[in-house]
């Protein structure tokens, strides 16, 4: 049986959720420390470390087969590599930033001036489909000082909290687009591992959906039982139970994490009673 090749960050906080999401999906991986490549001791899979930037070439070469990369990546280095999941962390935006004095009304307004970045690719298209020339700095790590020291105008960078942006006197002006980490697909891989791709895909998704998701089970009169369920979003219908006090039943179903306060309250409004809420390890469809 052939095994899977998968790219990850080699350090970092993209690198801690993506070998906890691979674990959460069954997956044993056998890593020491500083160790660049590690094999699972339960499913053909082979994890390569290696630093971020460099992840879309792997893919783009057919050296891994896969890789969870931040999709900011590939929007600068590797447009034609194809997402099958959206994985739902390390969310942030990539942004302008200018000067906190800095006047600025609109995009126009950077026509001319020189902007800082370590996505040039993603700049150039941006300013492109606006009109809007600009004199592009390429650097990594640190683009934030630039304006500080005199080295641009304004910056494009990623954006978390934004807390790193105002320790350096800048404000975010613009978004260019919403980034998170995906599995993203090489375009060299072969029919071998396509088959362990679906697997691990397949397993992935039921750990996405567990995680946004948590089962309820409440204690409902009888005569409420319809009111109740009208108001829960179930994935077919929701499980009903007879209690051993007449005239009660217990409602089993999942509800989506995101709504989970407003259904609550609406439960509580239609009768329902002691209401347990659970996490859900897996949810396979």
């Amino acid at each position: 049986m052939s095994t899977l090749k998968i790219a990850i960050q080699k350090s970092g906080r993209l690198n801690e959720e993506s070998i906890q999401i691979l674990k959460d999906a069954g997956i044993s991986i056998n890593n020491g420390i500083d160790q660049l490549k590690a094999e699972a001791s339960n499913f053909p899979l082979e994890v390569l470390y290696l630093r971020n930037s460099d992840i879309p070439q792997y893919l783009i070469d057919g050296v891994v087969d896969i890789a969870i990369v931040g999709d900011n990546l590939l929007v600068e280095k590797g447009k034609n590599i194809e997402v099958i999941q959206k994985l739902g962390f390390s969310k942030c935006k990539v942004s302008i930033a200018v000067p906190k004095t800095f006047e600025y009304n609109s995009i126009q307004d950077l026509n001319g001036l020189r902007v800082a970045t370590s996505y040039p690719n993603t700049v150039i298209d941006y300013c492109n489909s606006k009109g809007v020339t600009v004199d592009i700095h390429q650097i990594s790590g640190s683009v934030e000082i630039a304006p500080n020291i005199g080295l641009a105008d304004a910056i494009v960078d990623i954006v978390s909290s934004g807390s790193t942006l105002f320790k350096n006197n800048l404000k975010e002006v613009e978004v260019i687009f919403k980034s998170e980490a995906v599995l993203a697909v090489s375009p060299k891989v072969s029919a071998a591992s396509q088959e362990i791709i679906n697997t691990l895909k397949f397993r992935i998704e039921s750990v996405l959906r567990a995680r946004k998701s948590k089962y309820i089970l409440m204690n409902v009169p009888n005569e409420k039982i319809e009111a109740v369920s009208s108001i829960l979003p179930v994935l077919k219908s929701a499980t009903v139970m007879p209690l051993a006090q007449e005239g009660w039943s217990s409602v089993h179903t999942v509800i989506d994490k995101d709504t989970f306060w407003e259904v609550i309250d609406q439960l509580k409004a239609a009768g329902a009673e002691g209401i347990l809420v659970c996490p859900i390890e897996k949810m396979v469809l």
